[in-house]
């Protein structure tokens, strides 16, 4: 028998309540009882993004919320920014490229967040006129944290729009999306809202309706225009995912009875731990200066495989973690604290870790990593 844990930026555990509601008998969508269903999760959602504006729900992954802000901002010709500071914001780029929209790249070093005042410049000095800013909240290949209060500053009294990735960091890091002038958030339900995949989340201001209704790329199925006036019937314009919208609720239960600021200190604590974890370890953090509080991403001893790292956690006692993405494949792994996961979770994970470092031959005071972990915890 072996008990498995999970330690990725996605998917992540699920509460049994989530678990228990996916179970249920399903019901019609086109109902009042899912009616009622639905207006209980877009108004609880709302509370998640801290926003008085109407709060959608797509049945997608996040990246569909993704390309739903992009075809419903933008026509083809337009011209925006878009941060690629990893995996993630170069999924932007990808999705505004395949709809003949003109990106103007701001590249940040894998492991470095973008400077506020560089998106601010290039605003201002471009030559032509922005419609658009792409950032990500969380950078989860890298474990970047974005200061995206910064960047809402920066866009406020402008015409350009601001549009964020909140997949990896919605229900787990603070985001107020009205207070700090974010126009679009995308998110997903498998990270922070601790539920299965399969359902995405997307927000928009006044502003960003503005640009909607001069929107000309092609869209069907994510036409948000066509969502709004559904969702003032309490209705989706297409079959939702049912069962999935009932588990969102049991997770929005319990998001409000723990209170946002509770959820935020949680993950706040479990992040410091498993930083002082590392540095204990004499591991290097990969992000040491712009860290998130939902993944940590940590550089691999040379000559060390970080696949084999992950696989044999893995495989071998059950303890999943993530492994690096694209140009840090096999150089950094990615454990993730967010979501249902609590102090002894950690604690777990970073047993293991320690014992397959320690096979793989790695030198350090076996015990230590836990220890600060603990310590961290007894604070």
């Amino acid at each position: 028998m072996r008990k498995n844990y999970l330690l990725t930026p996605g998917p992540t555990p699920l509460p049994p309540q989530v678990m228990e509601a996916q179970a249920r008998p399903i019901i019609h969508h086109r109902t009042p009882q899912f009616q009622a269903a639905l207006k209980e999760a877009t108004e609880g959602l709302k509370y998640i993004f801290q926003t008085t504006q109407d709060v959608f729900i797509l049945t997608s992954s996040g990246t569909g919320a993704m390309e739903s802000a992009v075809i419903n901002l933008l026509s083809p010709g337009d011209t925006v920014i878009t941060i690629e500071a990893g995996k993630f914001g170069e999924r932007w780029t990808e999705i505004c490229k395949a709809y003949g929209i003109n990106t103007e790249v701001i590249s940040v070093e894998w492991g470095k967040a973008v400077s506020p005042d560089l998106v601010k410049s290039k605003i201002q000095n471009s030559k032509v006129k922005i419609k658009a800013v792409f950032s990500t909240l969380c950078e989860t290949s890298t474990g970047v944290a974005t200061n995206i209060e910064a960047l809402g500053k920066v866009a406020k009294d402008t015409e350009t729009v601001l549009v964020v990735d909140a997949i990896s960091g919605l229900g787990a890091i603070d985001l107020k999306t009205d207070a700090w002038g974010i126009d679009v958030v995308v998110s997903g339900s498998q990270k922070g809202m601790m539920l299965p995949p399969g359902l995405a989340f997307i927000s928009l201001s006044p502003k960003a309706w503005k640009l909607a209704e001069e929107s000309k790329c092609p869209k069907y199925y994510f036409d948000m225009k066509e969502a709004r006036k559904a969702l003032k019937s309490t209705d989706t314009p297409f079959t939702p995912a049912i069962t999935l919208v009932m588990a969102l609720n049991e997770s929005l239960r319990i998001m409000k009875e723990d209170g946002l600021e509770n959820i935020f200190k949680r993950h706040s604590k479990m992040a410091e731990a498993t930083r002082a974890a590392m540095k204990a370890l004499g591991l290097e953090l990969f992000a040491p200066d712009a860290y998130s509080d939902v993944v940590t991403a940590v550089k691999l001893p040379v000559g060390f495989d970080g696949e084999k790292l992950v696989k044999t956690m893995r495989d071998t006692f059950g303890v999943t973690i993530a492994g690096g993405q694209s140009e840090l494949k096999g150089k950094v792994f990615r454990f993730a604290h967010m979501g249902f996961i609590e102090e002894f979770d950690i604690i777990v994970g970073l047993s293991c870790l320690e014992k397959v470092l320690t096979q793989m031959g790695y030198k350090f005071n076996f015990g230590s990593g836990v220890r600060a972990a603990q310590e961290v915890f007894l604070k």
